[in-house]
C-alpha cells in the first residue's frame, strides 16, 4: 500500500512531499542502506514499520537510481518537478512572472534595457551576449552526448522487453545500469569508503597539505543544533584564523541544498584584524542505528565544494567587510569552491582520506580506477540539465518589457527553442528556481559553468607542475584568490595567479565533451 502526502511550497521553503511505503515489495531493487535510512525517517515521523521517502535529494536520488518500481519513480519525481506548480494558494507561477516583470521595470528606471544588463555590468561576463556565447558553446556538444546516453539506455529497455520510451523519471535508473555494464561500477561499492567523518578529515588534510592549516574541534562554544560541530582554524604557525561551524544533516526545519555563509566576515577595524566566523551547511545522507553517514560521490563533491567557499571566507585578508571573502563577482565566487572538487577525486588525495569505515583500509586502486573511468559518464545529462536551467534564467532576465508572461508557456518556449530532449528536464523549473527568484543568482546561474572554466584551467596548472600539492602555486592561489576577495578585477586576480587568462579546453576535456 502506498500513502502520498503533499504540502505545497512557497519559493525558498522546504517542500513537504512525502511518499510512505507500507509493503516491503515496494522496495524492490533498493540497497539495504537506502531501506534502513527510509525506515528510520519513517519512524521519526511516526510511521512505525513503514518506509518514508521525500524529495530531498539524499532520499530521492537513491530511490530513482535503484527502485524497480517505475510507477513509484514517476510519483516521487513528479512530486519534485511539480513543486510550486499545483495551483492553489501557494502556486508560484504568477508570483515569479510578476517578479520578472518588476525586475525589468526596475532595470528600465535605472537606465538599463534588461535586468540582465543591470546584473551583469560588474560581473566577469559584463553582458548577456558573453553569457549566451559561453552557454551555447557548451550546449551543442553536451546535447549531442546526452542524446547518445539516451539511446544507450533505450537499448537496455528494449533488450529487457520494456514496451515504453525512456522518460525523465527513468534516467537515473537506467543510467545506473549503463554505468554497471560499461564500467563495472556500482556506487554502493565505494560508499563504505566515504563516511562523512573521513571526508571531513580529507578536506581538513588537504587544507593542511596545501597551506598548513590546522582544525581543532571546540566543545565549549555555543551551537544552534546538536548536529552542528565547531572548529578553531589555525594557520601553520599556530596563529588564530577563525571559527568554522559545520551542519551537514537534513532535518524538518531546514531547507534543502548546501551552502556557506558567515556569522561574521573578516575585516580590519581601527588597526585590529577581525577574524571570521564561517559556517558550512549541507543535507548529506544521515547515519543509521548501525552505520555512520556513508555518502555518495556527489555528496563528497558537495562537501569539498562548500568547504572551498568556507576557505574563501576564512583566509580573507581584506580591510573592508564589503570586499572580503566571497564578496566577489557572482561568476567568480564559485571558482574557489569548484576547484576543490578537482582535488577531492584525485587519486593521491583519495588515498589519504577514503578509508573503509569498518577496516580502516584505504580505497583500493581498482575502485579509484573505476571512479576515474566513470567520471565522464552521464556528463551529457548533467551538463544539459544544468545549461537548460542557466539559459532559462537568462531568458527570464533578458525580457525587455515589463510583461507578466504565462510561466509554463514561457518555460516551454525557452526549452523548445534550445531543442531540449523530452527525457531531460531543466535542473530547476521556474516554479522552484530558488536560486534566481528567492536567492541572488538572477541572470547569474550561468556562474557555475563560467567559474568551472576557471577551476578546470587552474587545476591544470597544478597537474602540469607534476605536484597537486605544489606549494608555490598553492601560495599564489591563497594570496591572489582566497585572500584578495573583491579588492581587484577578478580576471586580473586570476591572471596574477595563473599567468594567463583561462581557456575553455580543460573544461570540455574534463567533461568528455571535446
Amino acid at each position: 500500500m502506498l500513502e502520498l502526502q503533499f504540502s505545497e511550497n512557497v519559493l525558498g521553503e522546504t517542500n513537504k512531499f512525502e511518499m510512505v511505503l507500507e509493503n516491503e515489495t515496494d522496495l524492490e531493487g533498493l540497497p539495504q542502506g537506502v531501506k534502513d535510512a527510509a525506515a528510520e525517517a519513517a519512524k521519526s515521523k511516526g510511521y512505525e514499520g513503514k518506509w518514508l521517502f521525500t524529495i530531498q535529494k539524499p532520499s530521492m536520488i537513491p530511490f530513482l537510481q535503484y527502485s524497480k518500481r517505475r510507477d513509484l519513480r514517476e510519483k516521487i519525481y513528479k512530486g519534485y518537478i511539480m513543486k510550486g506548480d499545483n495551483g492553489g494558494e501557494f502556486d508560484n507561477k504568477k508570483m515569479l512572472s510578476k517578479m520578472a516583470a518588476l525586475r525589468v521595470k526596475k532595470a528600465n528606471l535605472l537606465g538599463y534595457e534588461t535586468h540582465a544588463d543591470f546584473q551583469l555590468e560588474d560581473k566577469m561576463a559584463k553582458n548577456s551576449k558573453n553569457v549566451y556565447d559561453l552557454l551555447y558553446k557548451v550546449w551543442d556538444p553536451a546535447l549531442k552526448v546526452a542524446k547518445t546516453e539516451r539511446d544507450e539506455m533505450q537499448k537496455i529497455i528494449d533488450a529487457e522487453g520494456g514496451d515504453f520510451k525512456l522518460a525523465s523519471w527513468d534516467w537515473w535508473y537506467y543510467a545506473e545500469k549503463v554505468k554497471k555494464a560499461k564500467y563495472d561500477f556500482d556506487e554502493d561499492e565505494v560508499r563504505p569508503y566515504f563516511s562523512v567523518n573521513n571526508v571531513i578529515n580529507g578536506v581538513f588534510g588537504l587544507s593542511s597539505d596545501l597551506w598548513g592549516l590546522q582544525f581543532v574541534e571546540l566543545k565549549n562554544i555555543s551551537k544552534y543544533h546538536p548536529d552542528v560541530k565547531t572548529f578553531e582554524v589555525k594557520d601553520k604557525d599556530g596563529s588564530h584564523i577563525g571559527i568554522l561551524y559545520t551542519d551537514y544533516f537534513p532535518r524538518d526545519s531546514k531547507r534543502g541544498g548546501a551552502w556557506m555563509d558567515a556569522f561574521r566576515k573578516q575585516s580590519k577595524k581601527n588597526g585590529e584584524f577581525i577574524h571570521p566566523v564561517i559556517y558550512n551547511v549541507g543535507n548529506l545522507s544521515k547515519p543509521t542505528a548501525d552505520k555512520p553517514s556513508l555518502i555518495s560521490l556527489d555528496e563528497v563533491n558537495t562537501l569539498f565544494h562548500e568547504f572551498g567557499h568556507a576557505l574563501h571566507g576564512l583566509l580573507s585578508e581584506c580591510t573592508y567587510e564589503s570586499l572580503s571573502g566571497t564578496a566577489t563577482p557572482r561568476d567568480f565566487v564559485e571558482f574557489p569552491s569548484q576547484v576543490m572538487e578537482n582535488w577531492c577525486m584525485n587519486p593521491q588525495v583519495l588515498k589519504k582520506y577514503a578509508k573503509h569505515y569498518k577496516t580502516g583500509e584505504a580505497i583500493p586502486d581498482e575502485l579509484i580506477e573505476k571512479i576515474y573511468n566513470s567520471s565522464k559518464f552521464n556528463q551529457g545529462f548533467e551538463t544539459v540539465e544544468y545549461l537548460a536551467a542557466s539559459i532559462l534564467d537568462m531568458d527570464w532576465h533578458t525580457i525587455k518589457e515589463p510583461v507578466e508572461f504565462d510561466a509554463v508557456e514561457f518555460e516551454n518556449k525557452s526549452m523548445n527553442r534550445l531543442g531540449l530532449i523530452d527525457e531531460i528536464i531543466p535542473r530547476y523549473r521556474s516554479t522552484y528556481f530558488n536560486h534566481i527568484f528567492g536567492g541572488e543568482y538572477s541572470a547569474g546561474y550561468y556562474s557555475y559553468i563560467w567559474s568551472e572554466v576557471l577551476d578546470a584551467d587552474a587545476f591544470k596548472a597544478f597537474q602540469e607542475s607534476g605536484d597537486v600539492y605544489n606549494s608555490e602555486l598553492a601560495g599564489k592561489y591563497r594570496k591572489y584568490i582566497l585572500a584578495s576577495g573583491g579588492t581587484d578585477d577578478a580576471m586580473e586576480l586570476y591572471v596574477k595567479f595563473r599567468g594567463a587568462e583561462p581557456t575553455i579546453d580543460p573544461l570540455l576535456k574534463r567533461r568528455g565533451l571535446d
